[in-house]
């Protein structure tokens, strides 16, 4: 099963046109997206009259009109013009979703209208803050559980192992336990580590000639939401007294958004305090792409084994406290939504 009343980041705003629908599943729901003038039109991605998918259709004057039969459809869902016929019946719509455009990602709510509220929607505002500098378009594609990818960025000793040379630094990293704060919603951890080796892809932009101190602070939210403050600074400057005059400085956002029970989306920008030139920004989002890659090819090699022995049984370790206790929050919320529907 899968959540439905959340947010999900849906898409970029770069994907999402004025000229042609886009189409994206979410949660076994498949949408078609579009810009109907300055509205964000959200639909069910199936015509009502024989279940065509209308994002193969075009856009016409801010409607939408299906390939098939040509029905043509308004923002709010409204079928508005049947070739050939001049009488519309009232059942001549399709499902529309609540939908925010925030901070370069665009948000949908799945599940009843009416509890769709958007101060709920956790803050990005890094992404297009001019304070920060990002490349706000990081996406890949898994065809695994979207628990999976959680359980991976919630425990980050696995970075010296599976990623060495991009954002894992020496292995000493994984010998620092972090603090794990459980919360309604999810949990916050944090990981300092002092007196490390910085991270590949910060010795290519920014390079430290001696150790440093190096910090994740981070929520992780329901449905699949980080958001997190790292960075490093010469060890001993100060970085865990709070001192962050001169550190390296990011704040990462990144969204899980599961496809199906078995895909998911994951969506990502790195913004940073390094400032605005082009070349840095691309050589650091670059670096993600290459780490992010990396948790790629191991989750889904992951994912088949398990594929190959569904019983298997796995050995907790300690380092499980913060995965284990978002897996009960997302258990906990689809227990309730199961006890409404």
């Amino acid at each position: 099963m899968l959540l439905r009343n959340c947010w999900y980041v849906a898409a970029w705003s770069s994907e999402v046109r004025h000229d042609a629908p886009f189409a994206r599943t979410i949660a076994n729901v498949p949408l078609v997206m579009w810009r109907s003038g300055t509205e964000l039109a959200v639909l069910e991605d199936r015509c009502c009259h024989r279940g065509m998918p209308l994002s193969s259709g075009t856009i016409e004057h801010e409607h939408v009109r299906c390939i098939y039969h040509g029905l043509r459809f308004d923002a709010t869902g409204r079928c508005i013009e049947i070739p050939g016929q001049a009488r519309i019946p009232p059942s001549a719509k399709v499902r529309t979703f609540p939908a925010v455009e925030r901070h370069k990602w665009i948000w949908v709510w799945l599940g009843e209208p009416s509890a769709a509220d958007e101060s709920t929607i956790p803050d990005t505002h890094w992404v297009d803050d001019p304070a920060w500098s990002c490349k706000p378009d990081g996406y890949l594609h898994y065809d695994v559980n979207y628990l999976l990818i959680a359980d991976n960025l919630l425990d980050f000793s696995h970075l010296p192992f599976v990623h060495p040379d991009t954002v894992g630094g020496s292995r000493d990293y994984a010998s620092h336990s972090p603090t794990v704060e459980r919360r309604p919603d999810g949990v916050r951890i944090t990981r300092w580590t002092p007196q490390t080796s910085a991270p590949g892809f910060v010795q290519r932009v920014r390079p430290y000639p001696g150790l440093v101190d190096r910090w994740n602070i981070y929520d992780f939210s329901a449905p699949g939401i980080l958001r997190m403050d790292s960075g490093m600074c010469e060890s001993g400057s100060g970085g865990h007294q709070g001192e962050r005059i001169g550190a390296t400085q990011f704040r990462s956002c990144q969204a899980l958004t599961p496809e199906t029970e078995c895909s998911t989306h994951y969506f990502f920008a790195q913004p940073h305090n390094l400032g605005a030139e082009p070349e840095v920004t691309e050589a650091i989002h670059a670096g993600m792409v290459d780490a992010f890659l990396e948790d790629h090819a191991v989750i889904t090699e992951q994912a088949r084994m398990l594929e190959r022995n569904p019983a298997m049984r796995m050995v907790p370790l300690g380092v499980d406290a913060a995965l284990l206790h978002f897996r009960q929050v997302i258990d906990e919320k689809l227990r309730q939504e199961s006890a409404h529907a």
